[in-house]
C-alpha cells in the first residue's frame, strides 16, 4: 500500500465486549497492522465516520481509538487531510513477530531516583520539595498495617526457612498479573524476580548479564546511582544525549554500536520527563535485536502521567526478547519497603535464578505476602489513581506559587507526567551550592547538574510536589523564592 492512500480496514473484526471494551480493540487491532508492516507510515486511515459506518459503532468509539493511538505516537492528525500512520516510524524487519499481529488484526487471540548531594541523601524528617518521594500523609497506613500483622500471624512453620531469593511464589504471579493489565506487559510468573528495590534489581541484572568491559549507553542526563552502580559493576558508560524525544538512539549508535546494554526511562526521562517517542522506541528495539544487546527499561515513574492513560511500557513492544523491565514499589507505595522486580526474557529465567541464588532476597516473607494481596485484591489500582488525582492537584498548586512567587528570576519546566517539577535557574548558576544552602534553610530541593555526565542540561532545581499539600504550596515556594533572591545575580 502506498504512502498517501486510505487504509483498507475491511479486515477489522470485534469480539464481544468481554473481549474489552470496543474502542480498546480498534486500537489494538489498527496498532498490530501497524507494526505488522501492514499499513505503512505515511497510510492514510479511514475517517471516524466511515470505519465507525463499516465497523457497526458509535463515531466516538473510532475516535478514542485514533486519540489514544495519537497519544502513543502511531498516528498523527493533518486536519482536513484526516489521520496517517506516523511518517517517522521505521518498523524494524524483524520487529514484532507477524503471526501474533496479523491474529491481533483478525480478532483471534495471542498467547500470551532520585539522587542527592552526598549530605543530603537521608534526611529525616522529610523536607518540603525532596524528591523520589510519594505523598506519604496519603498511604494507606491502616490497610497496610492490618495485611502485614494478618501475613506474619499466619506464618506456619514450612515458611519459617530460608526464602526462595527469586521471590515469593504468590507475590511474583500478582506482579505478573499487574503488569498486564496496568502496563501492557505479558509475562510468566517464572520471568518475575522480586529485588531490594531498583539498586537490587539492577544488581541482579549486572550479575547475570555483564561482562566487564561492556560498554553501556547511559541517558545524559540520568540518573546518577545507575552511573555509579553500573561502572563498580565493571561496565564502560557511554553517555548518549536526550532531546525533546527522549534518548537519541542515532547518537547512541555514532558513540558505540557495539554497545551491549542501554539503560533508559522511556516512560518519563529521568530527570528532564519527555517520553521516549515511538520512533526512537522501535530504533531502539531494533538496534537492540540485530546486535545482540540488552534493553534495561526502568519503569520508575510509568504509573504517574496526568494527561490521558500511561502509556504502554517498552516491554510490551519487546518481541525480540531483548529488554529487562525494572519496576519499583518505591513510588507507588513506600521507599521503606525496599521492594522492586525485574522481568526477564524467559529464556534467561535459569541465568537469572542462578543469580538471584548468590544474592540477598528481598523484603520479610510477610511483607511480600501484604504486597502480593495489595495487588490481587485491587488496592493497588485504586491507591494508584487516588494519588494521580491527588499528585494533579498538588502539581497545578505548586506551579501556580512558584511562578507568583518566583517572577523572571526561575522558570518552571513543567510536565504533564512524573512526581517533580524543573525549576530552570538563570545560565551560570551554580545550582548544587544553592541546593545546599537550601537544605541548610530546612529544604530539600536537588540539583539539576549533578544527573549529567557531560551533556549541557542547563542549572535548574528538582522539585517534588507530592508532599506539598495545595494549602501549604505558596508558603513553602515563597522560602524558596526568599532563597533565590538572597543567592541568584
Amino acid at each position: 500500500m502506498g504512502q498517501g492512500r486510505e487504509a483498507e480496514l475491511a479486515g477489522i473484526t470485534l469480539g464481544p465486549r468481554q473481549a474489552g471494551p470496543i474502542y480498546r480493540q480498534i486500537h489494538e487491532r489498527i496498532r498490530a497492522a501497524i507494526l505488522a508492516g501492514q499499513l505503512p507510515p505515511g497510510t492514510r486511515l479511514p475517517s471516524w465516520n466511515s470505519l465507525a459506518s463499516q465497523l457497526g459503532v458509535a463515531r466516538g468509539t473510532v475516535k478514542a481509538a485514533y486519540d489514544w493511538l495519537a497519544g502513543e505516537g502511531y498516528v498523527v492528525g493533518r486536519g482536513p487531510a484526516g489521520t496517517v500512520v506516523n511518517p517517522d516510524l521505521r518498523i524494524a524487519p524483524d520487529g514484532p513477530d507477524r503471526h501474533e499481529a496479523q491474529a491481533a488484526s483478525s480478532g483471534a487471540p495471542s498467547a500470551g531516583p532520585e539522587a542527592s548531594p552526598p549530605d543530603m541523601l537521608w534526611d529525616a524528617p522529610l523536607r518540603p520539595f525532596q524528591p523520589g518521594l510519594p505523598a506519604l500523609d496519603a498511604f494507606p497506613r491502616k490497610l497496610w498495617c492490618r495485611l502485614v500483622a494478618r501475613h506474619a500471624a499466619q506464618l506456619g512453620l514450612a515458611e519459617m526457612g530460608y526464602p526462595d531469593p527469586a521471590g515469593h511464589p504468590v507475590l511474583r504471579a500478582a506482579i505478573a498479573s499487574y503488569l498486564g493489565v496496568a502496563r501492557g506487559i505479558a509475562c510468566s510468573p517464572a520471568q518475575v524476580f522480586v529485588t531490594a528495590g531498583f539498586a537490587g534489581a539492577l544488581d541482579l541484572i549486572t550479575r547475570a548479564l555483564l561482562r566487564p568491559g561492556d560498554r553501556a549507553w547511559l541517558e545524559d542526563p540520568g540518573f546518577p546511582r545507575t552511573r555509579q552502580a553500573l561502572v563498580l559493576a565493571g561496565a564502560e558508560i557511554v553517555p548518549v544525549p536526550v532531546d525533546r524525544e527522549g534518548l537519541n538512539v542515532d547518537a547512541g549508535l555514532a558513540r558505540a554500536e557495539e554497545a551491549r546494554f542501554a539503560v533508559v526511562t522511556p516512560s518519563c526521562q529521568a530527570p528532564l520527563g519527555m517520553m521516549l517517542s515511538l520512533p526512537r522506541r522501535l530504533a531502539l528495539l531494533h538496534w537492540a535485536a540485530r546486535t545482540g544487546a540488552w534493553i534495561v527499561e526502568d519503569d520508575y515513574y510509568g504509573e504517574f502521567r496526568f494527561a490521558g492513560p500511561p502509556l504502554p511500557a517498552l516491554k510490551a513492544l519487546d518481541a525480540g526478547g531483548r529488554v529487562i523491565y525494572v519496576g519499583t514499589f518505591s513510588k507507588v507505595l513506600l521507599p521503606a519497603l525496599r521492594l522492586g522486580y525485574a522481568v526477564v526474557p524467559a529464556p534467561e529465567i535459569k541465568r537469572f535464578t542462578q543469580a538471584a541464588s548468590c544474592l540477598a532476597p528481598a523484603q520479610a516473607l510477610p511483607v511480600q505476602k501484604a504486597v502480593a494481596e495489595f495487588l490481587s485484591e485491587g488496592h493497588l489500582g485504586r491507591h494508584i489513581r487516588r494519588m494521580r488525582g491527588l499528585y494533579a492537584q498538588r502539581r497545578r498548586a505548586l506551579v501556580e506559587a512558584l511562578q507568583e512567587a518566583c517572577g523572571a528570576r526561575a522558570r518552571v519546566d513543567d510536565r504533564d507526567m512524573g512526581m517533580h517539577l524543573l525549576l530552570r535557574l538563570p545560565p551560570g548558576c551554580d545550582d548544587v551550592a544553592l541546593a545546599r544552602r537550601a537544605a541548610e534553610a530546612g529544604l530539600g530541593p536537588v540539583p539539576l547538574s549533578i544527573w549529567s555526565a557531560g551533556a549541557e542540561c542547563g542549572a535548574g532545581l528538582m522539585l517534588s510536589f507530592t508532599n506539598i499539600p495545595a494549602e501549604t504550596a505558596g508558603e513553602q515556594a515563597r522560602r524558596l523564592a526568599a532563597l533565590l533572591s538572597v543567592h541568584l545575580p
